[in-house]
């Protein structure tokens, strides 16, 4: 059977989105290269004509990750002023939704603590998304804030924090409130009134 030209890649992709959702989902030793190519419909033994290893395929599914991330929430915020793009983006961010879906949310609430094991390749490219996450969020700070860039990092912690919080308590209703709080926070020491 002969393949189009584009099969390899579109494969690829798919091996990619599949590893993506797993590792949000389970963290990068919380799965395998062959749980995650059945996942994609594709056998083990093809993994080695798209990557050389499993760091390689981490790597690629944390890019993939964040690039989902950003897609997801750049759909949502485009178009708004910058300090409506901020409310909107903390109320979509810190939800039960997301508390409900790592295998769908943002990497660093996700990940942060399974990153410090891992190697410097995913490690860098995980760093890479962080940066592109806090300098979309600085941008939508205020002209004349102080040190928008630490600023905003400071919020990517609380909010990822919180999420990851949020998880970790068994009482949905508990999980809620914290998360409830944490949005009215984050929006007031931002100046954010609704």
């Amino acid at each position: 059977m002969r393949y189009s030209e584009t099969h390899k890649e579109e494969t690829r992709k798919k091996v990619v989105k599949a590893a993506a959702k797993a590792v949000r989902a389970k963290g990068p030793e919380g799965v395998g290269v062959a749980e995650i190519m059945a996942e994609a419909g594709l056998t083990h033994g093809g993994f080695y004509a798209h990557f050389p290893n499993k760091e390689a395929l981490v790597v690629a599914a944390i890019e993939e990750a964040f690039g989902q991330s950003s897609r997801r929430f750049g759909k949502m915020t485009d178009g708004l002023v910058p300090a409506e793009a901020l409310a909107r983006f903390v109320d979509l961010y810190v939800t039960p939704e997301h508390r409900a879906h790592p295998e769908r949310g943002c990497p660093v609430a996700g990940l942060s603590s399974e990153l410090p094991r891992q190697g410097l390749p995913v490690r860098e490219a995980y760093e890479r998304g962080v940066r592109s996450l806090v300098g979309r969020i600085a941008n939508w700070l205020p002209e004349g804030t102080r040190d928008r860039d630490s600023l905003a990092a400071s919020i990517v912690a609380e909010m990822a924090g919180t999420v990851a919080l949020s998880r970790a308590i068994s009482d949905d209703e508990e999980a809620d409130r914290l998360l409830a709080a944490a949005r009215a926070g984050i929006k007031a020491r931002m100046g954010i009134v609704q």
